[in-house]
């Protein structure tokens, strides 16, 4: 545990892992379970829900997939990586292989590398030396990636583009691991639209682009604002103290401060644990306070949050 917390603080966190719920990770195989029916079920359904309706209820549970694989790879509900690895291999979200996903946010919790490009690899900013290399276009959707609306609209493509140019790189190299990740990926994602084109309404083109890409599209709302630069590490991660929806949907991660600091606290514990001690969370984190996606919208819509050329390089 972080060398911060005292005595009583660490007694807590650890009475909550001895606890039934601790101990069984009930909730979070409650939720792996419930995807796992939810999914073809609702794909199994679609010709009498309706392709609309079917659209609708399959942007949020992939959102809610994607958070579960975030648990997953933190080491929930078992403390088995080969096992975990398994429950989340499921390519529901389609673009980020499990393996690569858990690789780079690894990387992503080196906390004194946070924001820093080149560095942590989950950065949206850019080097000063990148912005001069970059072009007027990019520049602009750069500046947009910057309100929540231009992240719900550009974070996708931003994203992606970023995500083709490195892989192609790896394959291009010869990169064992990454022809052997995403070769296993793709055949993963065959007997996916196999069974999508068979047994749904859906084509793959709909289930890609009009509910993957939302999903993702959402994803990004709620990582638009979860870093900034600073010198101090700690003070570099927000508390976004997000209603209920939102809470469940990214399964706590508004928290953002306490998940950092305690990566291995399951995500039905963050509430409690930041609740317990709220006005040192808010100290350490330098004021790094947000109350709530909507106030996001509300401010940065027309504004852009910050500058995408990150300050300290």
């Amino acid at each position: 545990m972080p060398h911060y917390l005292d005595d009583a603080q660490r007694d807590d966190i650890v009475h909550l892992r001895t606890q039934f719920t601790g101990r069984t990770e009930w909730p979070t195989w409650t939720l792996l379970i419930g995807v796992y029916i939810a999914w073809p079920t609702l794909l199994l359904l679609s010709p009498r829900l309706g392709t609309w309706p079917t659209t609708t209820l399959m942007i949020p549970l992939t959102v809610l997939w994607m958070s579960l694989q975030h648990e997953l790879l933190h080491g929930h509900p078992t403390r088995h990586l080969w096992l975990n690895k398994l429950l989340g291999y499921a390519p529901f979200a389609v673009w980020y292989p499990y393996t690569l996903y858990r690789d780079t946010h690894l990387q992503h919790h080196r906390d004194e590398d946070l924001t820093l490009p080149g560095l942590d690899p989950e950065s949206r900013y850019l080097s000063q030396l990148k912005w001069q290399k970059t072009g007027p276009v990019m520049r602009v959707l750069r500046w947009l990636d910057k309100t929540p609306p231009g992240r719900l609209v550009f974070g996708v493509p931003l994203a992606l583009g970023s995500l083709i140019r490195g892989e192609s790189r790896r394959l291009l190299k010869g990169e064992r691991q990454a022809w052997w990740m995403w070769s296993t990926h793709g055949v993963f994602l065959i007997l996916m639209f196999a069974f999508i084109a068979r047994y749904s309404v859906f084509s793959s083109l709909h289930y890609l682009l009009l509910i993957t890409v939302p999903a993702l599209a959402i994803s990004m709302v709620r990582s638009y604002y979860e870093h900034r630069p600073s010198e101090h590490p700690e003070q570099r991660t927000v508390i976004n103290e997000a209603s209920w929806p939102w809470r469940w949907l990214f399964l706590n991660l508004n928290l953002h401060l306490v998940h950092h600091d305690l990566p291995g606290l399951a995500w039905y514990h963050i509430p409690a644990v930041y609740r317990a001690r709220r006005e040192q969370w808010l100290a350490r984190s330098g004021g790094f306070l947000v109350p709530g996606y909507a106030e996001l919208f509300r401010r940065y819509s027309f504004c852009p949050i910050d500058s995408p050329q990150h300050p300290h390089t």
